[in-house]
């Protein structure tokens, strides 16, 4: 638990790298942030004393204490190089080192540092994380959005780097409250392609496993949902098994509930991804569920995970290595003064056979 202290710091802290206190503001009274955060005085000053010392408060003898800008000023840290902040969900899982890989690839070919930060995609250590980009005064930014289907309370510090003029470019996903450029695989076609890849092997009773709190799960059950529509197959809400961030630790116990519940049912299943379709493969081993034989199962993004698992998925491609380098790419683009970058980039997933589908004979 933070003390009263540090509550204070973080809070005065969080309101000027958000923009809540501008540069040159006045910060309220010791007497008003007394009353405010129910404290002495004397934890006051001191809070407001190690602000100064960080360079995000000024003191005026006699008149009061101001936002300073010098923790805006890279001459503070003794660097001239240009640094570009990262800032991904995860970092050592996934899909993600390829991502990372090719940021930094092209970073160093224009010899660009790089900043690195995850949020595990909790909202909070998002938060902490732009604080400290904007605290460390990055040159630019290459953000995916955490829980990018949910409203994101971190919103004015995406704004207060926009108004500070610092190139920022999203990729997997975006916020759609915002108008910031972005770098996404089109997982509406992704998804499509996957459920009418099993509907012309001869499937009509498809489930759908689906993330719920980011962009992609909500794009993807889109175009497993039109997939369905074109060949008038009805959507069954029962057929979906959806989860968040939270309950992802419970997704295999789900979907072992979920399989027996379906399996009479069912006869293939679109997964969020390649993590997931593994996942739904070993809970299929657990309950003597063979695969294709009576469960077809299309993961997606073509992760290292699905090229080195023991069964080879049947999956749909994501750009990855390439999204990051050209994420990296429009950043330096920006800040060598070019405008007519593209705001919107979607790139086009193509279905990777592998061995986990099976025709079905249709009578």
């Amino acid at each position: 638990m933070k003390t009263k202290y540090q509550v204070i710091i973080d809070d005065i802290k969080s309101k000027i790298l958000s923009g809540d206190y501008i540069i040159g503001e006045q910060i309220p009274t010791e007497s008003v942030l007394q009353e405010k955060y129910n404290v002495s005085r004397h934890t006051v000053r001191k809070a407001i004393l190690d602000l100064a010392n960080e360079g995000f408060l000024r003191s005026e003898k006699g008149s009061g204490t101001y936002v300073s800008n010098k923790y805006q000023s890279k001459s503070t840290r003794g660097s001239t190089n240009k640094t570009i902040g990262v800032m991904t969900t995860y970092i050592s899982d996934y899909i993600f080192p390829s991502i990372i890989r090719g940021i930094e690839t092209r970073l160093k070919e224009d010899n660009y540092s790089l900043l690195l930060a995850s949020t595990n995609n909790d909202v909070e250590q998002e938060k902490r994380a732009l604080e400290m980009m904007l605290a460390y005064g990055v040159d630019g930014l290459i953000i995916e959005p955490t829980k990018s289907n949910q409203y994101n309370p971190n919103i004015a510090y995406y704004l207060s780097f926009k108004e500070h003029d610092v190139p920022l470019i999203m990729i997997n996903a975006f916020y759609e409250e915002l108008d910031l450029p972005f770098l996404c695989l089109d997982d509406t076609q992704s998804s499509y392609l996957a459920t009418k890849e099993l509907i012309s092997k001869g499937h009509m009773q498809i489930g759908l496993i689906a993330k719920i709190d980011d962009l992609q799960g909500k794009y993807r059950m889109k175009g497993y949902i039109k997939a369905l529509g074109e060949a008038k197959l009805r959507f069954q809400p029962e057929q979906v098994l959806s989860f968040t961030t939270e309950t992802k630790p419970d997704l295999s116990r789900n979907l072992k509930k979920f399989l027996i519940e379906n399996k009479d049912m069912l006869t293939a299943i679109v997964c969020y991804n390649d993590e997931v379709g593994l996942e739904v493969a070993n809970v299929c081993r657990q309950i003597d569920l063979p695969v294709p034989e009576k469960l077809s199962i299309i993961g997606q993004d073509n992760s290292y995970i699905a090229k080195n698992a023991n069964i080879k998925l049947t999956t749909l491609t994501h750009p990855q290595e390439q999204m990051g380098r050209d994420a990296a790419d429009w950043v330096i683009k920006r800040l060598q003064g070019k405008k007519d970058l593209p705001n919107e980039t979607y790139y086009q997933p193509e279905l990777i056979e592998g061995e986990t589908v099976k025709e079905l004979d249709v009578e």
